[in-house]
């Protein structure tokens, strides 16, 4: 059993889906857990909903100067998770430019300002989720691909640059989250039934085990640089995305 007994946690994007799997596993844990994010109604609906207790933030990871004075005011952390974004994604030639310049913003630059900011213990871990499109493209998915894949090599270097700090990256698959929401219920039931029929664990992934990992790579002294990719087994076969409609995703 992990054990995180004293130590201040910090996820981002914790206030829905793996975000807030990971807040509330890490605070059953023992963590001090503070969720931050760009949103203070939802926030504050995350921090009433844990029987373990969260403390709660307001932060938007695309605002480096906001990133910067967050960090400056608080101790240091023993452990970041950056999970949450807002990313829509369509074709390339569908997506406007400016929904495409926001998700760049949004997932790689926003975890780019956390990891020039943020004060971590020797020793302590910064984890990021990216996405196993960084791998395994699709059409309608190219921009997310590519926003993956650098972060996914962003981690790697990273783990050089901020030595002792430890940094890491879990890359899943589809999970089930509120992303979907947008999508008819009948659309998204299917197409999660038709993943699950693909996929060679037999199911799509949950958020919890998204956030296991991450707790997992965060308590492993040996872990850094490290990309887990945790998809069900989908890399393994010749991969037919969900429909390329703009949806918002990790």
């Amino acid at each position: 059993m992990l054990d995180f007994s004293g130590q201040r946690i910090l996820v981002a994007g914790g206030s829905s889906g793996i975000g807030l799997a990971t807040a509330e596993l890490a605070a059953e844990l023992g963590a001090d857990v503070t969720i931050a994010s760009r949103s203070r109604e939802r926030v504050e609906a995350a921090c009433r909903s844990c029987a373990h207790g969260l403390r709660g933030a307001v932060l938007d990871l695309a605002d480096d100067a906001a990133v910067a004075r967050f960090f400056e005011l608080d101790e240091p952390w023993h452990h970041i998770v950056v999970t949450g974004s807002q990313v829509s994604m369509a074709a390339v030639r569908d997506l406007p430019l400016s929904s495409a310049l926001d998700a760049v913003d949004s997932k790689f630059w926003g975890f780019y300002h956390v990891a020039r900011h943020a004060r971590i213990h020797s020793g302590g871990s910064l984890g990021v989720v990216a996405g196993f499109l960084s791998t395994r493209p699709a059409a309608g998915r190219a921009l997310m691909g590519a926003i993956n894949a650098a972060l996914e090599s962003l981690v790697r270097g990273l783990a050089l640059e901020l030595k002792p700090v430890r940094v890491n990256a879990v890359s899943p698959a589809v999970v089930d989250t509120s992303m979907w929401d947008s999508m008819e219920p009948s659309v998204r039931e299917a197409m999660f039934e038709r993943l699950r029929a693909s996929y060679p664990a037999g199911c799509v992934g949950q958020p919890l085990d998204i956030a296991r990992q991450l707790l997992l790579l965060a308590a492993t002294p040996y872990a850094t640089g490290t990309i887990v990719t945790l998809d069900g087994g989908a890399s393994c076969l010749l991969y037919t995305s969900p429909s390329p409609r703009d949806q918002r995703g990790s």
